[in-house]
């Protein structure tokens, strides 16, 4: 029986017709049935609507399957006492839903009471459902819509002495999957949450920063563009904690869900597996049409994925984010597999600072909720120079190297064309993947040919393109796919049609019987940003 969604909100309709004592009691629990469910009141409610957004309990309404919702927390308020009667579930609707069939734990920021601002109580509540998606392995969801802390409740030092609570409130160990999704301003708690998050999806209108604008001006005496400052292409594009910029609440809502379907509950579980499509198997036979032949020519790599994954199963994450490193979850003979690639479409391939964040950040994800990766490389290196030193790369280029060598699920990775120096090792290569392939365009080496004849002899082609040429060839011997089979560090070399059918084959060999494919989870817990 629901007592606590959208289908049943009144305990007189529940019991109507049935004569009961108690009567002033369920009257007075009615009554403040009504006070919370009407949340800031219809004023603020309708101000929602009209700016096109869902209110907090229409989103869990959207987002859980009908009839599971149970709600926790409903007459928690402020515990001040002049704002203890307008404060209905103190600004945070909480609860257990089901998703897809899959017990989830929610917790939605209601914009209509006190902005959604976070105060001792909602925190508290906050807490207890984090904690309890945690003793359970349940997903935790959060709809972020918060303008901060609450003020004058955080004020003084008993204000923010009651903060700070829970000693381990911000530990990320990547037992449970954490998804946000960024609905209207997120400041403060929403936004460090946000931080803490394995999927975050964002509305266009919303903002996600540390403070409001209008805070941050004052404190920086500096007028602030809000878009600039905490706006989806700031976050999606140039800090890469957003992985998709939305339009519409439903839109992020069926984001969240679509991720989830990807992950298992906890740590302790395997993904879904799902059914496979007809004619998976076809598209693979088209990648010689989609990989040129001559080294020189891009291609876009997303091309390759799709065509090797089952069809409509590549879901990429922070695409819009260091554009030359591809990452996606997908599925493979219903099997879901995390796929990193290198794109020869941006930047020839080369792996800058950024795509080494994003690389590190995805092999923790597969890592810590046992998800086979798949690594597809066609890379000339790593990007160098000053502005790579200034960006720390050489210690992006080690965290990434070294996340690579914790992760303790299945690793497979492919050289489709070129593959230089340290990004050959990134990458895959050698023994950093449980099993290496080579598709027969494979070039592997120190440094790019040219490059090398370049240091090495000090010789450009345009001084003189015949001998250059010459060099260039004597430098690339010894570097083909054959060559790298040949000493046993490609364990085969594939016709790149080859590649879906070895893939699979290689998922059935690599499934960890003795831990019934659960991993180490060495990096669950790897900061959420570094």
């Amino acid at each position: 029986m629901h007592f606590l969604g959208k289908s049943i909100y009144s305990t007189k309709l529940l019991f109507s017709g049935v004569t009961m004592s108690f009567e002033k009691e369920i009257e007075e629990h009615e009554r403040r049935t009504q006070n919370v469910l009407a949340m800031g009141g219809e004023k603020r409610v309708e101000r929602q609507h009209a700016l096109g957004r869902l209110n907090a309990r229409q989103r869990i309404d959207y987002l859980m399957d009908p009839g599971s919702f149970l709600e926790i927390g409903r007459f928690a308020r402020s515990e001040r006492p002049e704002d203890r009667d307008n404060t209905p579930a103190d600004g945070k609707v909480c609860g257990y839903g089901r998703i897809d069939g899959r017990e989830t734990v929610v917790v939605s920021h209601d914009i209509t009471v006190k902005s959604a601002s976070s105060s001792p109580i909602n925190v508290r509540k906050l807490g207890h459902m984090r904690r309890t998606a945690q003793a359970n392995g349940m997903p935790l969801v959060l709809l972020n819509e918060s303008s901060g802390a609450r003020i004058p409740d955080t004020m003084g030092a008993i204000g923010t002495g009651t903060l700070g609570q829970d000693p381990t409130q911000f530990v990320r160990m990547r037992d449970i999957p954490y998804v946000s999704a960024v609905l209207g301003p997120a400041f403060g708690t929403a936004c460090w949450f946000t931080q803490l998050s394995d999927f975050v999806v964002m509305r266009k209108d919303a903002q996600l920063a540390i403070s409001s604008p209008r805070v941050t001006s004052i404190a920086i005496n500096q007028e602030i563009d809000p878009m600039e400052l905490a706006g989806w292409k700031m976050q999606s594009e140039v800090t890469g904690k957003v992985d998709y910029a939305v339009e519409t609440d439903e839109e992020a809502l069926d984001l969240v869900k679509r991720f989830l379907s990807y992950m298992p509950g906890h740590h302790g579980e395997l993904p879904p597996r799902a059914a496979v499509p007809k004619d998976a198997d076809d598209a693979v036979g088209a990648l010689l049409d989609i990989v040129p032949e001559s080294r020189s020519k891009v291609y876009d790599v997303r091309k390759v994925v799709s065509a090797i994954c089952d069809p409509g199963s590549v879901f990429p994450l922070k695409e819009r984010f260091a554009r030359t490193a591809f990452a996606a979850l997908a599925r493979i003979d219903g099997r879901v597999v995390g796929i990193l690639a290198s794109n020869p479409l941006f930047k020839a391939g080369a792996l800058d600072a950024d795509s080494c964040d994003k690389a590190t950040g995805f092999l923790v994800l597969c890592d810590s909720f046992n998800i086979p990766i798949v690594i597809l490389s066609d890379t000339p290196g790593f990007l160098i120079g000053v502005e790579a030193e200034r960006r720390k790369a050489p210690g992006k280029v080690i965290n990434f190297m070294s996340a690579l060598q914790m992760c303790s699920v299945p690793k497979f990775s492919i050289v489709m064309r070129k593959s230089y120096g340290q990004a050959y090792l990134n990458m895959g290569g050698t023994r950093n993947s449980d099993e290496m392939l080579a598709w027969y365009t494979a070039d592997v080496g120190f440094m790019d040919p040219n490059v090398g004849v370049n240091v090495v002899y000090g010789l450009r082609y345009e001084d003189e393109p015949e001998r250059f040429t010459q060099l260039v060839e004597e430098v690339r011997r010894d570097s083909s796919a054959y060559d790298l089979a040949g000493i046993f560090s490609a364990q085969a070399v594939i016709d790149p049609r080859e590649s879906r059918a070895w893939l699979k084959r290689l998922l059935e060999v690599h499934e960890r019987r003795p831990s019934r494919g659960i991993g180490k989870h060495l990096l669950g817990g790897w900061p959420t940003t570094f």
